[in-house]
């Protein structure tokens, strides 16, 4: 079987090492340079890629994607898609022959979008950027997706054991992104998942009034039908009302997106936190055990790391606490200091309690 990698890259001298490393597994690597300035493409070429130059303008992500994969081989059997910020761990191209049967047209593997300041990981989520080499193209000018191309259906596999991890430059600007989002959906009004990014890129900017009207567009699309994502949207539009300083909406909006999709965690943490504000510890303890009783981690983007780290056990805990039930508040906390060792504020919240509880 034949295996490409593919991308597009512009000023990533920093990650070239690291990413043709990780890419190495590969039989041929094909990038698109789309402008570097500096010795990205020199770098690039002397470990081994294949690098052509070309200017996209207007720049669009799905124009670049496409030119890069036009690169790659009739030959070639599978494409890969990663940046140059990312990086497989070792053993992917094995796993992925192991995996590929005949008849296969796409991969889905785990994906480690960001890692917490301790080196933990992040936000993560399952991608699907692995595809057979004829058959697709890219689309949208940002936040592009993979779409067939043809009548015959896909035939999709997800690969335990590949695991994809991105190191993002943090002196990346994401300046473009609201003019293109705004473009795609004047391309697109009705692309429901266009809508939904664009609002959520006007709460980025802080444009509160611009995310409330934009994402209730998105909650009355006919094509708006993942619970998922319209929860997200639900969780945005309060937040943007929270900022406004209407907390009454913010809950109802909260209560909203638990509704769209109780098997999520998120919706039901931002209400605990609202009423941790408000002090209303019987809401804390009731909407943070609601959270934790979701055991099993979603593999889809909408899932955000604090709502699996150490914060749900620690709201829990001051939520348990304040309304007498010390036993209780001293298990949570502990749980939570099981999942962050490190902080201190949680050990010491932990000791308080267990004082509380010996004293009692």
């Amino acid at each position: 079987m034949k295996i490409c990698v593919y991308a597009i890259c512009k000023n990533e001298s920093a990650f070239a090492e690291r990413w043709m490393q990780s890419m190495g597994e590969a039989d041929a690597v094909y990038v698109l340079d789309t402008g570097s300035e500096d010795d990205t493409v020199q770098r690039l070429s002397s470990l081994g890629a294949q690098v052509t130059q070309a200017r996209i303008d207007p720049w669009r992500f799905d124009v670049a994607r496409n030119r890069s994969l036009a690169l790659v081989p009739a030959d070639a059997d599978v494409c890969v898609c990663t940046d140059l910020d990312e990086c497989f761990h070792p053993g992917w191209r094995k796993t992925l022959e192991q995996a590929w049967q005949p008849g296969t047209t796409r991969a889905a593997y785990r994906y480690t979008w960001n890692f917490n300041p301790d080196g933990s990981e992040g936000v993560v989520f399952w991608i699907e950027k692995i595809h057979a080499r004829y058959g697709y193209r890219w689309h949208h000018p940002v936040h592009e997706v993979l779409v067939p191309t043809g009548e015959a259906a896909e035939c999709k596999i997800y690969v335990e054991g590949i695991q994809l991890d991105h190191h993002a430059d943090p002196n990346k600007s994401r300046g473009q992104y609201l003019p293109l989002l705004e473009l795609a959906v004047r391309e697109d009004p009705d692309d429901d998942r266009n809508m939904h990014y664009l609002g959520r890129e006007y709460f980025f900017y802080g444009a509160w009034e611009a995310c409330i009207r934009t994402l209730r567009q998105h909650l009355a699309m006919p094509r708006a039908v993942w619970a998922d994502e319209r929860c997200a949207s639900m969780r945005y539009i309060a937040k943007a009302y929270a900022q406004l300083g209407d907390t009454a909406q913010a809950k109802q909006w909260f209560l909203r997106a638990i509704a769209e999709a109780p098997h999520l965690r998120e919706p039901y943490l931002d209400l605990a936190q609202a009423l941790y504000a408000e002090q209303d510890w019987e809401g804390v303890a009731y909407w943070t055990g609601r959270a934790l009783a979701i055991t099993e981690r979603p593999r889809t983007y909408i899932c955000e790391s604090q709502a699996w780290s150490s914060l749900p056990w620690d709201l829990r805990s001051l939520g348990l606490f304040y309304t007498g039930r010390v036993q209780q508040a001293l298990d949570a906390a502990r749980n939570a200091c099981a999942l962050s060792p490190d902080n201190r504020r949680l050990r010491e919240n932990a000791a308080i309690i267990a004082g509380a509880l010996a004293g009692a």
